[in-house]
């Protein structure tokens, strides 16, 4: 990973949602970056990373009547013809899979893929709409956030149409370099340009509570844990 990069990512490494939103307010970016509440992780965790963006868009694809053998075939040309996924081969170390599915409740991700992603480097991945195969995902402890939870696959109902270009996913507009903050409290997106600024007044925040918090574990009698220390 080159050194700037793995610089930026350190900046984050402790820091919460919450404490990045309170960066993000400190320098006046009040209404920028944070994804709508019902961008949810699939299960209690937390990522970040450097986004690395796909827009995907309704298909006008039309479903052809074949016998079983047959459709099993023209799935495999659609996959490799219309619904693509050429980024997975361009992920690196420490990048964030951000992917704008215009809203479809369709499983363009699911429990084998997701794992070709952490495979090839990405901390986590976020879908702009449907993600399927949920239960063997958390299994897998694959950091994924999503609007929904899906039963369909992808032929006939979406398509790959670009990568590595600003993208629009539950509110926030997306730029390749952005660095992405998720976890229980959703997902929030700072521009590249602000990020170091951003992460230096987070940690003053998450400092101040840390310290504060400190002082009530002290006063229950609680052993201090790492969210205070």
């Amino acid at each position: 990973m080159p050194a700037d990069r793995a610089k930026l990512l350190s900046l984050y490494d402790d820091l919460r949602v919450a404490d990045v939103r309170d960066g993000m307010d400190t320098m006046g970016q009040h209404y920028v970056g944070t994804m709508s509440p019902d961008m949810r992780p699939l299960w209690r965790t937390r990522a970040h990373g450097i986004a690395r963006t796909a827009r995907y868009l309704p298909a006008r694809a039309v479903v052809p009547k074949l016998a079983p053998d047959e459709y099993w075939a023209w799935v495999g040309t659609y996959y490799r013809d219309v619904c693509r996924y050429p980024w997975v081969e361009k992920i690196e170390d420490g990048d964030f899979v951000v992917l704008d599915m215009s809203g479809i409740n369709v499983g363009l991700m699911g429990s084998e893929n997701t794992l070709s992603c952490l495979r090839k480097g990405a901390r986590g991945l976020i879908c702009g709409g449907g993600v399927r195969d949920t239960d063997e995902i958390i299994m897998q402890k694959v950091p994924v956030w999503s609007t929904m939870c899906s039963q369909p696959m992808v032929q006939g109902r979406i398509e790959f149409e670009a990568m590595d270009v600003p993208v629009a996913v539950a509110g926030v507009q997306v730029r390749p370099g952005d660095v992405v903050v998720a976890d229980g409290d959703g997902v929030i997106v700072v521009p590249s340009e602000i990020a170091a600024d951003v992460a230096r007044y987070a940690h003053e925040e998450h400092d101040r509570d840390k310290k504060s918090r400190g002082k009530h574990y002290d006063a229950l009698g609680w052993k201090k844990d790492g969210t205070v220390t």
